[in-house]
């Protein structure tokens, strides 16, 4: 832009004192509204010596309308206004929000200029909102930015998955070996996975034993938390909501779905313990109530596993088979690939908490910013259904459009960030944390974000309710998860909310997980 065209000397609302264009040849500078160094003609403050705008920027409008229509590269249906900084008290009050179009941050950018809408919590860095491919160049030039350009071909990817799965039915396990006509596990002699026989429920009120041809009419039912009815998987503990499905021919509570019958008896060159085979195992040795931490996802879990005794490593069935690559509407038409982080300096772009090195992530390689745990990734259902609300709930990556009050969790009422994933039902235009809206909708369950590492519901691989007799107390105690009213431990005396617990029911014994495996180990 020509200084022929220009003004020589500004007012501008940005700035308290007068700005000069005092050089009419481009110059290489550095730009005080976008924070980026480059050529052009520049005013500058006579009081501030070290205060200059390029006149691209000066002249920016301050409102821009960004449509579909107008725009391929991203949009939004209001108008975006400019703001001239984006204080650090600002920011932390919008939870530290990240342009919606590079998704990188505005923490060490507070003095420049963004344009944004605070209606939706929409904000984008200068020239991200102007959408020009290299800063600065004219906005009339502009071809885009912002927009993510399908990085990979169909054709090399045949059996792609995915990603979020479409709800909470739904796992890499279902996706894998559904309608497969493979042997069931439990058939071969390789492994035994339960002590007692096992019988085919494929409608309501019939079941057959396996291998036999007689049946008998009896009632069964479907996972159904409306009427505290729990029926989850002991393989993949993912509840049970259609036929056909396995369960124990005697009085125990052991249920399978029919895809889990048919989990392979072992898994060879699993990237998290390439040297060893890793074997399917209904109880882990050594641990007690069959309670280990899975490897991959460092979540509890009591179900099925694959592992190896000899290394102590063990991982849950849905982790047996991470994927290698993925796709995933939280930042759609980019492959995301599966890596050991050899950085901690990275943050989920799902739930925003911290990577660790060592650990599983998936990555994009095209965008250096965006990685994904892969339990944020394989668990987090595109909806569902929870006992506080009629209508699905849909998964959210960013703050809702045309949002009319501050965010909180309906179930723990707390404060929510809606620029990490959560549940919104747009019904009743209210939210959810991810982490208090328990994936296998227990009929009982007390949460609260704060307590867990992650976006995901800590006990989401732990299936309560067995029965256990342990030294110490005449009843049988029940295995579930603390609440409030359960108190302090009768043991050790720590607070048993949000905890593993043994709960006497006819009276008021109660422990926690440790002391009960104390108890049982003495």
């Amino acid at each position: 832009m020509g200084l022929e065209v220009e003004k020589k000397s500004i007012h501008h609302p940005s700035h308290q004192h007068l700005l000069v264009c005092a050089i009419s040849s481009p110059i290489l500078c550095f730009c005080n509204a976008c924070g980026k160094e480059h050529k052009g003609v520049f005013y500058q403050c006579t009081t501030c010596s070290n205060f200059t705008i390029h006149s691209d920027c000066a002249f920016l409008p301050k409102k821009l309308l960004i449509q579909k229509t107008t725009d391929d590269a991203f949009y939004h249906p209001h108008p975006l206004t400019i703001s001239y900084s984006f204080p650090l008290p600002d920011q932390e009050a919008k939870y530290y929000p990240r342009c919606r179009v590079c998704n990188l941050n505005f923490y060490k950018r507070e003095f420049f200029w963004i344009y944004k809408c605070e209606k939706c919590m929409y904000y984008v860095h200068l020239d991200c909102g102007t959408s020009r491919r290299e800063p600065f160049m004219s906005i009339l030039s502009s071809t885009g930015s912002g927009r993510l350009v399908k990085n990979y071909e169909d054709a090399g990817y045949p059996h792609l998955l995915h990603l979020p799965f479409p709800d909470q039915t739904d796992n890499i396990l279902k996706h894998l070996f559904f309608k497969n006509n493979g042997p069931r596990s439990f058939e071969t002699d390789e492994i035994n996975l339960h002590q007692h026989q096992v019988i085919l429920v494929d409608t309501k009120c019939v079941d057959s034993t396996v291998g036999s041809t007689s049946s008998s009419t009896k009632a069964f039912l479907l996972h159904d938390p409306m009427k505290k009815i729990e029926l989850l998987c002991n393989a993949c503990l993912r509840p049970i909501m259609s036929m056909p499905y396995y369960k124990c021919a005697e009085s125990c509570n052991f249920v399978l779905h029919e895809w889990c019958t048919r989990l392979p008896t072992k898994v060879e060159n699993h990237p998290g313990h390439p040297q060893h085979t890793l074997f399917l195992m209904s109880n882990v040795p050594h641990k007690f109530f069959n309670i280990f931490d899975c490897r991959v996802c460092r979540l509890p879990c009591n179900g099925f596993a694959y592992g190896c005794v000899e290394c102590g490593y063990f991982v849950d069935v849905c982790c047996g088979f991470i994927p290698e690559n993925i796709t995933h509407k939280a930042h759609p038409n980019h492959l995301l690939s599966r890596v050991k982080l050899d950085n901690s300096d990275r943050i989920c772009h799902m739930c925003r908490k911290d990577l660790w090195k060592g650990r599983f992530s998936f990555s994009c390689s095209s965008c250096d910013n965006i990685c994904i745990h892969p339990e944020c990734a394989l668990l987090l259902a595109g909806t569902i259904r929870h006992k506080y609300d009629k209508h699905p709930m849909s998964l959210s990556y960013f703050p809702i459009e045309n949002h009319k009050s501050e965010y909180f969790c309906e179930i723990c009422e707390e404060a929510l960030n809606p620029h990490s994933a959560f549940y919104h039902c747009h019904e009743c235009v209210w939210s959810v944390h991810s982490a208090c809206a328990p994936l296998i909708l227990r009929s009982e369950t007390e949460t609260h974000s704060n307590w867990y590492g992650n976006s995901i519901y800590r006990y989401v691989n732990v299936k309560f309710g067995k029965i256990h007799k342990t030294a110490g107390h005449e009843h049988p105690l029940t295995f579930t998860q603390g609440t409030a009213s359960d108190g302090d431990c009768s043991k050790c005396g720590i607070e048993l909310r949000y905890e593993m617990i043994f709960k006497c029911l006819e009276c008021k014994y109660v422990i926690d997980y440790k002391c009960c495996k104390r108890l049982n180990s003495s």
